[in-house]
C-alpha cells in the first residue's frame, strides 16, 4: 500500500467522522419539528420547550443547540408547515384528480392550522414584530390553491368562477367553528360540502334543488 492510498483512506475515514456528526443533527432537528408540531397541535397553551424536548427524546440542551430560541422554533414550525401545504399542492396533482387532490389539501391546510393552537400567542407577537411576513405566506397559500384549481378548471373538475380567495375565506370561516379535535367529524362534513360547491353545475342547471319543480307542480 502506497502512501498515496493511506493518505486517501485516512481521508475517507476523516469525511465519515464528518458526516455522522451531521446526519445526528439532521436527524434530532427533525424530530425536534416533528414532536413541536405535534406539541402545539394538541396544547391549549403554549408548551414548555423542555415538554417539546421530552416528546423529541432529546435533551434541552440539544433542543436549545438547534432552536436557541421559542421564537426561532415556532418561525422553524411554522416554515415547514407553509413548505408542506406549497409543496403538497403539486404533490397531490401528480397523484389524483384535481377535486380529489383540492379536499386532499384542505385536510392539510386544517392540519396546518391546528399547529398553530399551541404557539398562538408567540406567533402574533412575531407577525407584529415583522419577524414573520404573513403577507408572503398568505400569497403562497394562495398560490397553492390556484395550483389546483387551475388544474381543475383544465380538467373540467372545478367550476371557472370560484377564486383563490374565495376557497381560503370558505376553509378559514369553516375550521374557525369547527376546527378543534372534538369537532373533526362536523369538520370533515364541511369540507365536504364545500367541495360539493366547487364542483362544476351539471349543464342548464340554475342550483334549484330537484324537489322544488316537482313541490310546485303537485301544488
Amino acid at each position: 500500500m502506497t502512501d498515496a492510498d493511506v493518505d486517501a483512506g485516512a481521508d475517507a475515514d476523516a469525511r465519515a467522522d464528518v458526516r455522522a456528526p451531521r446526519a445526528d443533527a439532521a436527524r434530532n432537528r427533525d424530530m425536534l419539528l416533528w414532536a413541536a408540531t405535534r406539541a402545539f397541535a394538541s396544547a391549549e397553551t403554549e408548551p414548555s420547550m423542555r415538554a417539546i424536548a421530552r416528546e423529541a427524546g432529546v435533551g434541552i440542551a440539544t433542543l436549545y443547540r438547534h432552536f436557541p430560541t421559542r421564537e426561532s422554533l415556532v418561525d422553524a414550525v411554522y416554515q415547514d408547515q407553509v413548505q408542506r401545504l406549497t409543496a403538497g399542492a403539486r404533490e397531490l396533482l401528480r397523484k389524483l384528480p384535481p377535486d380529489k387532490a383540492m379536499r386532499r389539501w384542505m385536510d392539510l391546510f386544517a392540519d396546518w392550522l391546528a399547529t398553530k393552537h399551541g404557539m398562538l400567542d408567540t406567533l402574533l407577537a412575531m407577525i407584529e414584530s415583522g419577524e414573520i411576513a404573513h403577507t408572503e405566506t398568505r400569497a403562497e397559500l394562495l398560490d397553492a390553491i390556484t395550483t389546483i384549481l387551475d388544474a381543475g378548471r383544465a380538467a373540467g373538475d372545478l367550476r371557472a368562477d370560484v377564486s383563490a380567495e374565495d376557497v381560503a375565506a370558505s376553509l378559514l370561516g369553516i375550521l374557525t367553528v369547527a376546527g378543534k379535535r372534538e369537532n373533526q367529524a362536523q369538520a370533515g362534513r364541511l369540507l365536504d360540502l364545500l367541495m360539493d360547491g366547487l364542483r362544476p353545475r351539471a349543464p342548464g342547471g340554475d342550483g334549484q334543488r330537484d324537489g322544488a319543480d316537482v313541490g310546485t307542480a303537485s301544488a
